[in-house]
């Protein structure tokens, strides 16, 4: 029994002597820097403030305040990462909502579902 007392009372002390050491935490980039030149920063700047100056986007962004210089402002910006990846991912944004044709498809949908349940009931 001393014997598992004493088993005991090291693995404690141990688990106080661990957990007491302070512990180094460095800062870590969430991105890695790329090597990116002057003319593709240039490029991915021009291809945001294309999508951002249409219509659709620049009323959207109206409605919430923000002016198109505002938004340009903040696009200009962004680091490079950020700007690369936003110019590279553009055309996997979605915009909220359904368009009229998939609320036409999805209408149509619905009433072939409906004439089905009534002619097999």
């Amino acid at each position: 029994m001393k014997r598992l007392s004493r088993s005991v009372s090291l693995v404690f002390i141990l688990l106080i002597a661990v957990s007491a050491m302070p512990a180094f935490a460095g800062v870590v980039p969430s991105k890695t820097a790329a090597n990116q030149s002057l003319a593709q920063r240039d490029a991915d700047l021009a291809m945001v403030r294309d999508v951002v100056s249409h219509d659709e986007v620049a009323a959207v962004l109206a409605q919430h305040g923000l002016t198109q210089q505002q938004v340009n402002d903040k696009v200009a910006q962004l680091s490079p990462q950020d700007l690369h990846q936003l110019a590279t991912n553009l055309d996997q944004l979605q915009a909220a909502g359904l368009t009229r044709q998939e609320w036409i498809w999805i209408g149509l949908g619905a009433l072939a579902a409906l004439i089905l349940v009534v002619a097999l009931s």
